[in-house]
């Protein structure tokens, strides 16, 4: 880790440049030599640094979003030139040209923080080795091997010898119980941040692989953290707890007021800007009006949440226009009047089982009918036989009717010849 710092030691200066100027400020009120002077330091540090990298933050969200929405082409040109690695390289470079599209911007955060990140080790490290470095003269160093945060120095390391933390002015015990707990808060915010990215602000109704991808990271980095965590000293512990608190409120305030169409976020978003424009007759805010712009302007390829939030602005007699205002619309309102009433006069859809068993029930009906029907015709046919069978002529007397004792009624057989 010492290597890798040295590396970036050319910003090293500026960095123990910009500590310095927030400890005299904070030193005026806590007192020079006290951990909270040190400590908001490192903390004003992360927060100048994260106010710079805004827009980079912000091509980040764009280049996410991007990448999802790109990956069921970029799996077509995958299949589609999987023997031909070359051409599917190309291919995949045009996408990416003609879509305004890279890859790396969803690094740019990390990747620009990480010289900052390496100088503040550098720094904290010369601290511990009692080493001046940049701006930090002597008086400087000494007083910051004196400051403490909650009994650990700033310089400090979870895996530092007894000896080491001793020289430090400080404990074993408190340093490790200080520096695990801060591990734990720096993964555990990591975890939480990812966590919230993958279940409220992703379109749920695409599924690629970068959606596995980003949840295993989910998973790998807060362990990476932690790993790592207990090289790092404690004012480092301390900027790198700060930026992942940072990282997660952004990430929050992006989420509430831009989320990623189709996600749960655009759904809950949309459901309170639903309620606003009910309660107050408008679309109130530059960055509601361009919401409803921007879902205006989608016409017939809006996503299912927001179809419900046009035909929820219908019901309220409302139609959303072209510049992101809305106006009262009668026609829209008898529209979803419409729909609705259609959508009420359809079937009921029926499940499986009651298919089967409307078939079955069919099937009993079905043969209780023919059967009843065979009843019938053959009831029929035995009267025909009966009428047939009655002597035409004179009307039958009541002797005539019934039969000789012994003999069979109805038709009788011819005897045999030889019993004549």
């Amino acid at each position: 880790m010492d290597t890798i710092a040295s590396l970036f030691s050319f910003i090293t200066w500026p960095v123990s440049w910009v500590i310095v100027q927030f400890h005299k400020m904070y030193g005026a009120i806590f007192g020079p030599d006290t951990g909270w002077a040190w400590g908001l330091s490192i903390v004003s540090l992360v927060v100048l640094i994260r106010i710079c990298l805004i827009p980079l933050f912000v091509k980040q969200i764009k280049s996410t979003r991007n990448m999802q929405v790109l990956q069921p082409k970029m799996k077509a040109i995958q299949e589609r030139y999987k023997s031909d690695k070359q051409r599917q390289s190309e291919e995949m470079m045009k996408l990416y040209k003609e879509t305004g599209t890279n890859p790396l911007s969803s690094c740019l955060p990390i990747l620009a923080q990480s010289p900052f990140f390496f100088a503040l080790y550098h720094v904290l490290s010369a601290i511990a080795s009692n080493k001046k470095i940049g701006e930090i003269d002597q008086a400087l160093l000494d007083s910051a091997r004196q400051a403490h945060i909650f009994g650990a120095p700033l310089a400090a390391k979870f895996m530092d010898s007894e000896e080491k933390v001793q020289a430090l002015g400080a404990s074993l015990t408190d340093v490790r119980v200080v520096t695990a707990i801060m591990i734990v808060m720096m993964s555990a915010s990591q975890f939480f941040t990812q966590r919230q990215l993958m279940t409220k602000n992703v379109d749920l109704t695409v599924k690629t692989p970068y959606m596995q991808q980003q949840k295993m990271l989910m998973y790998i980095f807060p362990v990476i953290f932690a790993v790592m965590g207990i090289n790092f000293p404690v004012g480092v512990l301390v900027y790198w707890l700060t930026t992942n608190v940072w990282t997660m409120g952004q990430q929050m305030y992006v989420i509430n007021q831009n989320p990623t169409p189709g996600s749960k976020a655009q759904d809950h978003y949309l459901g309170r800007l639903l309620k606003s424009v009910t309660a107050h007759g408008e679309v109130r805010g530059k960055t509601r009006r361009n919401t409803v712009k921007r879902i205006v302007s989608k016409g017939p390829d809006r996503n299912d949440i927001e179809r419900k939030f046009i035909t929820g602005l219908a019901k309220l007699g409302l139609a959303a226009q072209e510049d992101g205002t809305v106006v009262k619309s009668d026609t829209a309102a008898a529209e979803a009047e419409g729909g609705a009433a259609q959508r009420r006069q359809q079937p009921k859809r029926q499940t499986k089982s009651q298919r089967q068993t409307g078939t079955a029930q069919a099937g009993t009906k079905d043969a209780d009918s023919t059967e009843s029907g065979s009843k019938t015709s053959l009831q029929k046919r035995d009267a025909a036989q009966d009428e047939k069978s009655k002597p035409a002529g004179k009307p039958a007397s009541g002797s005539s009717r019934q039969a000789k004792s012994g003999q069979r009624k109805g038709p009788q057989r011819p005897k045999h010849p030889s019993k004549k």
